[in-house]
């Protein structure tokens, strides 16, 4: 059956018959608006957008993949923030003529990876329109902690990162070239595995700044590095490179230390913190914070500048 067939209210039926609810939840789905309990009295809130043929392929990914990507993409920004992920809000647009199975499993896919953290889908909309676009809205809670922000680096810090780098990537020129292999390069690009219990855990051991790796690693620490006014220098000796990146790296004749740097949508955390001792079992150090060397907010490789340093979504050739 499509969606045309079971009707708005039939597809929203069918959705809440498939969500859980948690201990923040204080009224769930089918209501004007969803009551969610924050014991912090701070909400932290985000939210990302997801277009078919843009962010996903329908070909290329189950709606369950979906589902499980763009909770995580956002859940991502919220533990970015020293914040623990409480509840999403979910809002699909899509042609009639998708099948009611195709909502559902999204639905599915957004439960369970929301459930990687203790959080709920706890309401959303639908509408009609010519393309699927998934809109979710996170919203956390920092459990009494101080926001991390873009903007706390200081001179001296060291930049660290926890998370996979370059997966996302290589999946992505494995789906190009029409390859479904290695598995875990693709499965990377379908459903990324934040490490969101790091965020908080960076927070209470005083990171200084953090930002949510989903736009390429150099272009992310440029935004650190612009709000903060420092300078960033990476050491590519000490960046991880996992063995399917470089696996699919060398097929496709490419350095994969570049998409390391560059590459986007593996939602790693990259964060400041005072010294080493600061940083948390798990994370590797990067590089350092430095005073900036003329135009404030350079990041350098190896005290050189890097050809391309992310992804833009308005870039022509995005």
């Amino acid at each position: 059956m499509s969606i045309a067939d079971v009707g708005e209210f039939g597809l929203i039926a069918r959705i809440i018959e498939r969500l859980t609810s948690n201990a923040a939840t204080l009224l769930g789905p089918g209501d004007d608006a969803a009551v969610v309990a924050v014991p912090d009295g701070r909400v932290v809130v985000t939210t990302d957008l997801l277009v078919d043929g843009r962010h996903f392929r329908r070909d290329w990914s189950t709606p369950y993949d979906v589902g499980r990507k763009a909770a995580a993409q956002n859940m991502a920004d919220i533990a970015a923030m020293g914040a623990v992920p409480v509840a999403l809000v979910v809002g699909l647009a899509t042609p009639p003529d998708i099948p009611a199975f195709w909502a559902e499993r999204l639905a599915d896919g957004l439960r369970e990876e929301a459930a990687r953290t203790g959080a709920a889908v706890v309401g959303g909309d639908v509408v009609r329109s010519d393309t699927v676009v998934v809109a979710v809205t996170a919203l956390g809670d920092l459990q009494g902690r101080t926001p991390v922000t873009r903007g706390g680096a200081r001179p001296g810090d060291v930049v660290a990162v926890i998370g996979r780098l370059g997966w996302a990537e290589a999946g992505l020129a494995a789906l190009r070239r029409g390859f479904r292999t290695p598995r875990a390069a693709v499965e990377a690009h379908r459903r990324p595995e934040p490490p969101y219990e790091a965020g908080p855990i960076a927070a209470d051991r005083g990171a200084t700044s953090m930002i949510d790796v989903s736009d390429g690693l150099l272009g992310d620490l440029g935004h650190v590095a612009v709000a903060s006014r420092i300078r960033i220098d990476v050491e590519s000796a000490a960046l991880p490179v996992a063995d399917v990146v470089a696996e699919v790296a060398a097929a496709c004749g490419v350095d994969p230390l570049r998409w390391v740097l560059t590459g986007g949508e593996d939602h790693a955390l990259a964060a400041t913190f005072p010294d080493r001792a600061a940083v948390p079992d798990g994370w590797v150090v990067i590089g350092r914070a430095h005073e900036p060397a003329g135009e404030t907010g350079d990041v350098v490789v190896d005290g050189r500048r890097y050809p391309g340093s992310g992804f833009s979504h308005f870039a022509a050739d995005a």
